[in-house]
C-alpha cells in the first residue's frame, strides 16, 4: 500500500493505493494555499492518517515545478507562498517511510505507462490539457527528466508566434492556444454571455455553429502541438487527459487530420493517439507510481 498525495491549485487529494494501481481509500480538501505552506502540511498529514493504517512508501505529484531529488517545491503561480517547501521531507519525518515527489504531469504519465493506456509502450507521452498543458515522456520504463531534473515544459512550445501572449513570457505557445482557458477567451470574442469551456462543448453537441467553430480551432491548435510531438519523439503512443478531453469527440479527429497532414517525414501512422484509461484515478495512481519509480525495490512498513 502506498501512500498517495495530489496537489493542485484548487484541491488536495490523499489516498491509498495498492500494486496494481487501484485506488483503495480516498479523501480530498480545498488547497486553500493563502493559508500557508506549514498549514498545508498538517492537512495533508491529517488526511493521510485518516484513510490508511499502513503504508509502504508515500508518493506525491504537484503542480507547477518541483525538484525531483531534493523535494522541495519551486515557484507556483497556483501555489503562492508555497516555494521552497520540503514536502517530502516532512512527510517522511513524520511517517518514518520513504518519500517521493514529481511533477502532477511526470506522476500521470507514470501512472498511465505502468496502469493505464501506456502499458507496454517504449516509448510514451502522455500530454494532459485542462487549465494548462503538460506532457510526461516515458522512455523504456523511465521518466525522462532534463537538466538538473527539471520537467521540460512542453505546454509552452511556440505554434503560433502572432497568437496571445502566455503568462510564460511567449506569445502563441500551446498552452495558450488549446488548454480550456485559451477555448474560452476565443470564444468570449465571438459569443455573447460568453460561456464556460464545458458549456461551450455542450453547445458544440447541440449544433451550435459559433460553438461548433471553437472545436475546430481547438482540435487544429491541439492537432499542431502533437504533429510536433510525433516529428521529434516518434512515440508508440500518445495519450491524452484532462479535463478538456472528456470532450474529446468534438475535436480529437481534427488533430488526427492535423498529424496526418503534417508529419510526413516519420512514421505517424504507427504512433498511437488515445484517450487516458485511468479518467478520475490518474492523479492518486500517478502519485504512486511516483514512488513506485523511485523506490520500488523498498518494503519499509509503517503504521499510521
Amino acid at each position: 500500500m502506498i501512500g498517495a498525495v495530489d496537489i493542485g491549485g484548487t484541491k488536495i487529494a490523499v489516498g491509498v493505493v495498492d500494486d496494481g494501481g487501484r485506488i483503495v481509500t480516498r479523501s480530498e480538501c480545498p488547497t486553500a494555499p493563502e493559508r500557508g505552506f506549514p498549514e498545508g502540511v498538517r492537512r495533508i498529514v491529517g488526511m493521510l492518517r485518516e484513510t490508511a493504517a499502513e503504508v509502504h512508501g508515500i508518493g506525491i505529484g504537484c503542480t507547477g515545478p518541483v525538484d525531483p531529488f531534493t523535494g522541495v517545491m519551486g515557484s507556483v503561480d497556483l501555489l503562492p507562498g508555497w516555494q521552497g517547501g520540503a514536502l517530502v521531507d516532512e512527510l517522511a519525518e513524520v511517517f518514518g517511510v520513504p518519500v517521493a515527489m514529481e511533477n502532477d504531469a511526470d506522476a500521470a504519465a507514470l501512472a498511465e505507462a505502468a496502469w493505464g493506456a501506456g502499458r507496454g509502450k517504449r516509448r510514451f507521452l502522455y500530454v494532459t490539457v485542462g487549465t494548462g498543458i503538460g506532457v510526461g515522456i516515458v522512455l523504456d520504463g523511465a521518466l525522462y527528466r532534463g537538466v538538473d531534473g527539471s520537467h521540460p515544459e512542453i505546454g509552452h512550445q511556440v505554434i503560433d508566434a502572432s497568437g496571445p501572449l502566455c503568462y510564460c513570457g511567449a506569445h502563441g505557445c500551446w498552452e495558450s492556444l488549446a488548454s480550456g482557458p485559451a477555448i474560452a477567451a476565443w470564444a468570449k470574442t465571438r459569443i455573447d454571455g460568453p460561456p464556460s469551456t464545458r458549456q461551450l462543448c455542450q453547445m458544440a453537441e447541440a449544433g451550435d455553429a459559433a460553438a461548433l467553430a471553437a472545436m475546430e480551432r481547438q482540435g487544429y491548435y491541439l492537432g499542431l502541438g502533437l504533429a510536433n510531438l510525433v516529428t521529434m519523439f516518434c512515440p508508440d503512443m500518445i495519450a491524452l487527459g484532462g479535463g478538456v478531453m472528456e470532450s474529446s469527440h468534438l475535436f480529437l479527429e481534427r488533430a488526427r487530420e492535423v498529424i496526418r497532414q503534417i508529419c510526413t517525414l516519420v512514421p505517424s501512422d504507427k504512433a498511437e493517439l488515445a484517450v487516458a484509461s485511468l479518467g478520475a484515478d490518474t492523479a492518486l495512481a500517478g502519485a504512486a507510481q511516483v514512488w513506485h519509480h523511485r523506490f520500488g525495490t523498498q518494503r519499509q512498513t509503517h503504521a499510521i
